[in-house]
């Protein structure tokens, strides 16, 4: 049953809930977490910890995916991003950390949105296809899965190369998609016809809603990316859902497709404003098979963020959506050093709000609710402050 509340005469919106209005209720049975199985299949592929880089510059570099990937997560390369465009990809990131902050993510940035400017001056540049086919091999040859990002307005361009150069997971995401992709300058991209042609499994979001991602998940799609990315899309577009209510009504249509096709499973992964390990725990509570993290992610040695955090959206040419922005300071430390990626996902660690040992925070509240996999734990009982 829906929360409809009236907002003046005539006009009613459902009351909905973001993942800090929920939290998890433990059972009477508690568990050791060296006991708890994080592992997250999705189509052919095993991965050892339920975790998807976001694909965003700022995270992901080649260093970054290939030790994510050995890590036992999913690194998601942005297509459209800076490893195609630039031959010097530190060089380049190192102009946006710069016009930020500089190497302190606790520095003064320009003035303005110097860094967002950077950002889109870099993205100016042209694709190299060849450029971006190298870096992708370099990932490809150190054996670890991956996944490559493309946005629905390039999807029918760059899908065939990129798959022939030996991806594992095709992600198309944009701030929001749907079924179907209208634009006049050229033909409309009709997911359900797309993704039957293609030769890889396909991940597609954002999706914020139950009729969406039920459209999205009919089209054949392995999994179903949940969120509109950063609190800019309330700012520029004016529109977003609570995480919570949003990652419960994509799971309510995954149990629905269920049904309908006689057992074919959609994942669900959670991608939006996650900055600890109580995120990822609640995100799957309400219902996912799994996350994607950008900002926590950011702080790695590895990463091209290096403290700082940008989404893929954050370069487009007239309405950027998502900033160039420090990730020191988010939760309740001062500082945010760069910290090795294996100790961020983890540990051991000195932090206590939960930005570190991102995955043993997973499994202790796995455990301390007494659950021992991830599928169990969605069925986990919440309460609404």
């Amino acid at each position: 049953m829906q929360d409809q509340v009236s907002i003046g005469m005539g006009r009613t919106a459902r009351r909905v809930f973001g993942l800090d209005q929920v939290d998890i209720v433990p059972s009477r049975r508690t568990r050791s977490s060296h006991e708890v199985d994080t592992s997250w299949k999705i189509d052919a592929y095993r991965f050892k910890i339920p975790v998807m880089a976001h694909p965003s510059d700022a995270v992901v570099t080649p260093e970054f995916a290939v030790e994510f990937g050995k890590l036992g997560g999913l690194p998601v390369i942005n297509a459209e991003g800076l490893w195609g465009r630039h031959a010097d990809l530190d060089a380049a990131l190192a102009q946006v950390r710069a016009a930020a902050g500089g190497d302190d993510p606790l520095g003064l940035p320009e003035p303005g949105f110097a860094a967002q400017a950077v950002l889109q001056e870099l993205h100016a540049a042209p694709l190299d296809h060849g450029l971006l086919a190298e870096r992708l091999a370099e990932v490809r040859d150190s054996g670890v899965t991956f996944g490559v990002r493309v946005s629905p307005q390039h999807a029918r361009e760059l899908a065939p190369a990129l798959i022939k150069a030996g991806l594992d997971l095709l992600v198309i995401q944009g701030t929001l998609i749907s079924a179907q992709h209208v634009h006049s300058d050229g033909e409309p991209l009709d997911l359900r016809e797309f993704v039957g042609s293609l030769d890889a499994p396909v991940i597609a979001g954002g999706v914020v809603d139950y009729s969406t991602a039920m459209h999205l998940m009919r089209t054949g799609v392995a999994g179903v990316i949940v969120g509109a990315g950063t609190t800019t899309n309330v700012t520029t577009l004016g529109i977003d859902v609570p995480m919570a209510t949003a990652i419960a009504d994509a799971a309510a249509a995954r149990l629905d497709y269920l049904d309908e096709t006689g057992g074919r499973y959609v994942h669900v992964i959670a991608d939006s404003q996650l900055l600890s390990s109580g995120d990822i725990a609640k995100s799957i509570a309400c219902g996912a098979d799994a996350v994607a993290l950008g900002a926590p992610l950011s702080v790695a040695e590895s990463s091209g963020g290096q403290g700082f955090f940008w989404p893929s959206v954050a370069a487009h040419p007239k309405l950027p959506r998502g900033e160039v922005d420090a990730v020191a300071g988010t939760l309740g430390s001062l500082t945010r050093e760069t910290v090795p990626l294996e100790k961020l996902l983890f540990g051991p660690t000195d932090n206590p709000y939960g930005e570190e040992n991102l995955v043993g925070g997973l499994r202790r509240s796995m455990a301390k609710c007494g659950y021992s996999d991830l599928k169990s734990f969605q069925k986990a009982p919440l309460v609404v402050r």
